[in-house]
């Protein structure tokens, strides 16, 4: 295993948490179109109320046709078989998946201000399920840009924590096309 299994453990629970609450919210609210539990509350968190209904039956659930909830599905499944193929992938798939891993997040973390946004400022509610989301990504985030920056726990090629994520040298390429 590339990391430890304290962050390994880490990055596998957020994407467990945005797959379960992604997958509760396509599954009680789209599919069977029941209320989600702990959705709708008196309570309001600086002048937005809590509710799930605003928020997903906005035309804001939708991007080019397609669900957020199927969407954030699938953000959270690819990312779960990134971090597999970071943890346990040879030094080829391990280069190519850390960077996407990196890549991947970063996009997850672009679009978590612009859906705040809409909840907060425009539609004046939030959604639970979609906060669960959006503290899974950026949770995932922080770790993956830890992992990134401050590497020396990562077993890289050969096992040497000096190695870098950069394309494999002459030697190592010569030794994959051999």
């Amino acid at each position: 295993m590339r990391i430890s299994r304290l962050k390994f453990a880490a990055l596998i629970v957020m994407s467990i948490v945005g797959i379960t609450a992604s997958s509760m919210v396509f599954y009680i609210y789209d599919t069977l179109h029941q209320q989600l539990p702990y959705c709708v509350s008196s309570q309001t968190i600086f002048g937005v109320k809590i509710d799930c209904n605003t928020v997903l039956s906005s035309s804001y659930n939708n991007v080019f046709g397609i669900n957020l909830d199927l969407l954030a599905i699938t953000y959270f499944l690819v990312n779960m078989g990134l971090v597999f193929a970071v943890s346990f992938g040879g030094d080829k798939l391990f280069r190519r998946a850390f960077r996407t891993l990196f890549a991947w997040r970063f996009l997850g973390l672009i679009i978590v201000p612009y859906l705040i946004t809409i909840e907060f400022v425009v539609l004046k509610a939030i959604c639970v399920y979609c906060t669960v989301m959006h503290i899974s990504i950026l949770i995932d985030f922080v770790i993956v840009t830890y992992l990134l920056y401050w590497k020396d726990d990562i077993s890289l090629a050969g096992g040497d924590p000096s190695s870098s994520l950069d394309e494999p040298s002459d030697d190592e390429e010569a030794a994959v096309h051999v």
